[in-house]
Order: structure tokens, then C-alpha cells, then sequence
């Protein structure tokens, strides 16, 4: 749900809170934590002339800056948070390799599926070639890979089990083989429509199968696209926006 909404941002323009239903809304947090609770606080002793401390004529002007420096350096922070606890996971887990873990299907692409374990919550990638022996292809509107062949697919949302064959603390990185098969959704087999006849997936090769060594390359880290799913904090919310 998050992550099909825009992500909020800091402005001194009050579009109101889209979750609270509120067409003015701003807070701040005490004791003071964010230069942007500073702000706010200095445009109520102006606004309600509180004394000294208010808000500036040069400040105002320049209010526009302040809040996309803000919402920047939020963006960094949380990328350096998420980073730091995927390295540690990574660490945590580098001495488990072969071991099996539950998971939950958190994000598909083309090349393969992201999971988090239900154990740690870490996230990783399983690759293609990983998950079968068949050529699964991407179905963006059941949000599923699907095998070509069998039909079988792997959904946004399934619980799976997989088995850790690699991790990369320095990268944050852990790489998954798929052990669950996947189910019927009433897709019929075939060959997706962008793929020409007789051609391999995009040129690359056919993967050795499930439990097999995946052809080719680093392994997969981070999330899937479109951010993670800790939800960024924000003073203001523009409608339709997430705090």
C-alpha cells in the first residue's frame, strides 16, 4: 500500500494530510530532533507573536530551499539507515549459507523475485535462473513471474521457502534459490508475446534449475524499485501523499 503512493515531502505550502483527512495540517516533535521542527516552531512566534525567536523576512524568502534541503537530506538518511541494517543482516546471516528460510515474495522484476524473511526480515534477491527450470516471464498485471511452460507462478505477496546461497556483508547483499513451487492463477502457459520464437529470455542463458549454481554475475542486494517499505516521516503531506 505504501509503496503505490507518492512519497511525502517537506514544503511551506500546507496541502493538508491525505491519511488524517485534514486540509491544514502541520506538527512538530518536542523536545526539538529535526531542523524542520525548528522551522515550524519559529513561524508560531512570529505568526502569534510570541517574542524573540520568530521567523526572519530573509528566512521566508528562502523557505522553498530550506524544505528540499530538508527532504534531501532525509532521503540520505533513510538510504544510509536501510543500507547499515542490510549489512549487518548480511553479516548476521554469512555463516548460514545452504540454510532454508520462510519467506514472503516482496517484489518481482524481470530477472527474478525479491524476498523477505519472515525470520529476520531481511531482504533478498532470487534470481531466474534460481527459481526453476523453466523460463519464467514477467506478468505485469497479476504482478507474478510465470513459467512458461507449466503455468506455474510466483505471486506479489506469496510465502515461499527458500535456501541462502550467498551473502555479502560489505555489499548488503543475500542471494536466495527458490524451494516452493509455484501455483496456478489461471494463466495459461505459453510464450509471452515480446519474446520472439526459438530466442532464449533477452539474449541470456537458460539457468541450471532449482538448487543449481546461477549463471553469470554478482548477486542481487537492496530492495525492489519504488523504495523500501519503512515509510518516510514527513511534517507535511500533500494529498495523496504518504507521511
Amino acid at each position: 500500500m505504501l509503496r503505490s503512493q507518492s512519497q511525502a515531502e517537506y514544503s511551506p505550502r500546507n496541502y493538508g494530510h491525505f491519511g488524517l483527512n485534514l486540509r491544514r495540517y502541520a506538527h512538530f516533535t518536542s523536545p526539538i530532533r529535526r531542523y524542520a521542527d525548528l522551522i515550524v516552531h519559529r513561524a508560531l512566534i512570529r505568526a502569534f507573536d510570541l517574542g524573540a525567536g520568530g521567523l526572519t523576512d530573509n528566512e521566508i524568502e528562502v523557505l522553498d530551499e530550506i524544505a528540499s534541503a530538508i527532504s534531501d537530506t532525509e532521503r540520505r538518511a533513510m538510504a544510509a539507515e536501510r543500507d547499515t541494517v542490510d549489512r549487518l543482516i548480511a553479516a548476521y546471516l554469512a555463516d548460514r549459507i545452504g540454510a532454508e528460510f520462510p519467506a514472503r515474495v516482496s517484489g518481482l522484476v524481470r530477472s527474478g523475485l525479491f524476498v523477505r524473511l519472515a525470520e529476520t526480515g531481511a531482504d533478498g534477491f532470487v534470481p531466474a535462473s534460481g527459481i526453476g527450470h523453466e523460463y519464467f516471464y514477467h506478468d505485469e498485471v497479476h504482478k507474478a513471474l510465470v513459467g512458461e511452460d507449466t503455468g506455474l507462478a510466483y505471486r506479489l505477496g506469496d510465502t515461499v521457502q527458500v535456501r541462502l546461497v550467498e551473502a555479502i556483508p560489505t555489499a548488503g547483499a543475500l542471494r536466495f534459490d527458490m524451494l516452493s513451487e509455484g501455483r496456478q492463477i489461471g494463466i495459461k502457459a505459453g510464450r509471452p508475446a515480446e519474446r520472439a520464437p526459438g530466442k532464449g529470455p533477452r539474449g541470456r542463458p537458460q539457468g541450471k534449475g532449482r538448487g543449481g549454481k546461477p549463471q553469470g554475475g554478482k548477486p542481487h542486494g537492496g530492495k525492489p524499485r519504488g523504495g523500501k517499505s519503512r515509510a518516510a516521516k514527513s511534517r507535511a503531506a500533500k494529498p495523496g501523499k504518504r507521511r
